[in-house]
C-alpha cells in the first residue's frame, strides 16, 4: 500500500465483551487514565468501560476438536502449517512465543475461512524483524485470544490483515508494540473486545486501496497509547495518526469502546466516510481531539462520555498564540446529505457528556478546500456527489449544481441534549479552552475559486442548518461564530442573527 494522501489537520454490548464498571480519578499528562464508569448526561454513573488490556479473556487451554496444533518451539510453524492446510482450518497456538522466519517479509497468509485461536499465553512476536503478521486477500478469517506484537510495518501499512481483506473477525486479541498500524480493516470486519495498544502510528487503520469499506463494526475494545512514533510532529500536518483512522468507510458502528491516552486524536474519520454511528464510548485523555469527522457525511454521535481530551494539542496552539477554536469534537467540512444513502440524513450529536476538555464542539469549513483546488489536501479526491474531480473547474463550478456539489459542506448538524462541563482549574487554562464554534475562513484561493470572500463563512454560520439546542452548559463557556475573532457570550449566541441554543441552560463560573 502506498503512502497515503496528505490531509489538513487544522482545519449495548454483548455479554461476551470484557467490560468492567469501575471508578477512578482524573488523569494527569503522562499518566494513563484509570477506567472510570461513564456518567450519563444527568451525571449518574451508569456506563461500563472496556477494560480489556489489563484483563484479557483467556483462550482455550486445549486444542478444539479437529484443530491443527502450532508449536512455538518450531520457528515458522504457523506460516508453514497455514500454507499446507486447506481453507476453513482451525489453528490452535500452544502457550509460548511463536516466531516467523527471520526474513522481514515472512508472514502468515491465511486461506478463506481460516481460524486462529491462541491458548493462554500464546504470543506471535515479530522480534522487530518481520514487517507483517497476517496478510493476503483471504476472506472471513478469524483471530481470537492471541497477542501479536513486535512487528515493524512501514508507515501507513499494517501488521494484522495487512492487505485489508474482507470479512475478518478480530476478537479478544491484543495487538501491541508494533510499528505502523496494529490492524488494517476490510469490508464487513468485526473488531470486538480487543486491546489495540502502543502501536507506532494507528491502533487500526480502516483503509482499503481502490474502494470503500462497508459494514465495519468496532465494539467493546480498548484503544490506548497509539502513535508512539509521534508522526504529526515528524510530518507536520500529515493527518496520519489516531487511535483509529477511517478512510472512505461506508457504514460503521463504533460502540462501547474505551479510547484513551492516544498521542493525538482518539477517533478520526477522514475523507468520504458515510453513515457512522459512534455511541456509548468513553473517549478520554487523548492528547488531541477525542473525535474528528472530516470531509465526510451522515453520522449519529450519541451517549458518549468525552473527558479530558485535547489538553496537549490545545495548549500547544494557545501557547503559540493561535486563536482558532481547536475542539475536542471537530467537524471539518462534514455534514448531513440526504442524497447519500445512510441511516440518517444529518449529523446528529446528542446525549453526550463533555467534561473538562480543551474546548467543546467546532464546526468548520475551509473556504479554499473543494474538489480540484490546490488547497484540497485530500489530494485527488472529490465529494461523493461528484466522482470526476475535473468537472470542478471554471466556468461550470460557479453554477448549479457544481457550485454546491464540489464542496464538502458542514451542514445539517444538530447538536442537542448534551451536557458541557468546564472547570478551568482542572484543565489548567486561562484562554481559548472554553470555545463552542461555527466558522470558516475568508476565501482567497485559487484565483478562479467561486468561494472567495465571506460566502462560506456566512453560509456555515447562518444558512446551512447547523444548530445547537436544548443543551446544558456549566462553566465559563464562550461562543465563536463566522470567524475566530468573533467571540460571543451566551446572550449574543442566542440572539439575532445566530439564534443558537434555543431551550438550553447556561450557568457561568467554573462547572462542577
Amino acid at each position: 500500500m502506498g503512502i497515503k494522501r496528505r490531509h489538513w489537520a487544522w482545519a449495548a454490548a454483548p455479554p461476551a465483551l470484557a467490560l468492567l464498571a469501575a471508578t477512578g480519578c482524573a488523569s494527569t499528562p503522562g499518566v494513563r487514565a484509570e477506567p472510570t464508569a461513564a456518567p450519563s448526561v444527568s451525571g449518574a454513573s451508569t456506563r461500563p468501560v472496556a477494560r480489556v488490556c489489563a484483563e484479557p479473556a483467556a483462550g482455550p487451554a486445549k486444542a478444539p476438536a479437529g484443530a491443527v496444533t502450532v508449536d512455538p518451539a518450531v520457528t515458522g510453524d504457523l506460516a508453514a502449517k497455514t500454507k499446507s492446510s486447506p481453507p476453513n482450518t482451525t489453528f490452535w497456538l500452544r502457550p509460548g512465543t511463536h516466531r516467523l522466519d527471520p526474513d522481514r517479509y515472512a508472514q502468515v497468509i491465511p486461506k478463506n475461512g481460516d481460524r486462529y485461536l491462541g491458548a493462554p499465553g500464546a504470543v506471535l512476536d515479530g522480534r522487530k524483524r518481520n514487517q507483517y503478521a497476517f496478510g493476503g486477500t483471504a476472506r472471513d478469517v478469524t483471530l481470537r485470544y492471541l497477542t501479536v506484537q513486535g512487528f515493524v510495518a512501514p508507515q501507513n501499512e499494517g501488521v494484522v490483515n495487512h492487505d485489508s481483506a474482507d470479512g475478518w473477525v478480530i476478537e479478544h486479541t491484543t495487538i501491541q508494540h508494533n510499528s505502523g498500524a496494529g490492524l488494517m480493516a476490510g469490508a464487513r470486519q468485526r473488531v470486538r473486545a480487543s486491546c489495540l495498544r502502543d502501536n507506532g502510528q494507528y491502533g487500526m487503520d480502516a483503509y482499503k486501496s481502490g474502494g470503500h469499506i462497508g459494514g465495519l463494526v468496532v465494539e467493546g475494545n480498548e484503544i490506548v497509547g497509539n502513535n508512539t512514533g509521534d508522526w504529526e510532529r515528524r510530518q507536520e500536518g500529515c493527518g496520519c495518526t489516531g487511535g483509529i483512522k477511517f478512510w472512505a468507510v461506508n457504514g460503521a458502528d463504533v460502540r462501547g469502546n474505551w479510547v484513551h491516552d492516544n498521542r493525538g486524536t482518539g477517533l478520526w474519520a477522514d475523507t468520504d466516510n458515510n453513515d457512522f454511528r459512534i455511541e456509548n464510548n468513553v473517549l478520554e485523555a487523548n492528547d488531541g481531539a477525542a473525535l474528528i469527522y472530516e470531509t465526510s457525511y451522515n453520522a449519529v454521535i450519541r451517549n458518549n462520555t468525552i473527558r479530558r481530551n485535547n489538553w496537549v494539542e490545545g495548549r500547544r496552539a494557545a501557547d503559540r498564540g493561535d486563536n482558532f477554536p481547536f475542539a475536542t469534537v471537530y467537524l471539518s467540512e462534514s455534514g448531513g446529505e440526504p442524497r447519500i444513502k445512510a441511516r440518517t440524513d444529518e449529523i446528529e450529536i446528542y446525549r453526550n457528556l463533555l467534561e473538562n476538555n480543551w474546548s467543546g464542539i467546532t464546526l468548520w469549513e475551509n473556504a479554499d478546500r473543494f474538489c480540484n483546488s490546490p488547497a484540497n489536501t485530500s489530494s485527488g479526491d472529490c465529494t461523493l456527489l461528484v466522482r470526476n474531480t475535473d468537472r470542478c473547474a471554471k466556468p461550470a463550478i460557479a453554477t448549479a449544481p457544481l457550485y454546491a456539489d464540489c464542496r464538502w459542506k458542514t451542514q445539517r448538524v444538530d447538536i442537542h441534549d448534551n451536557r458541557f462541563v468546564l472547570d478551568k482549574s482542572v484543565v489548567k487554562c486561562t484562554v481559548t479552552c472554553d470555545r463552542m464554534a461555527v466558522l470558516a475562513n475568508y476565501g482567497t484561493y485559487p484565483n478562479w475559486s467561486p468561494y472567495k470572500g465571506e460566502r462560506v463563512a456566512e453560509a456555515i454560520t447562518l444558512e446551512q442548518h447547523n444548530r445547537w439546542r436544548d443543551n446544558v452548559y456549566l462553566g465559563p463557556w464562550k461562543f465563536v461564530a463566522n470567524d475566530p475573532s468573533r467571540v460571543l457570550d451566551f446572550e449574543q449566541w442566542q440572539g439575532t442573527p445566530y439564534q443558537q441554543d434555543a431551550g438550553s441552560t447556561f450557568r457561568a463560573g467554573d462547572g462542577g
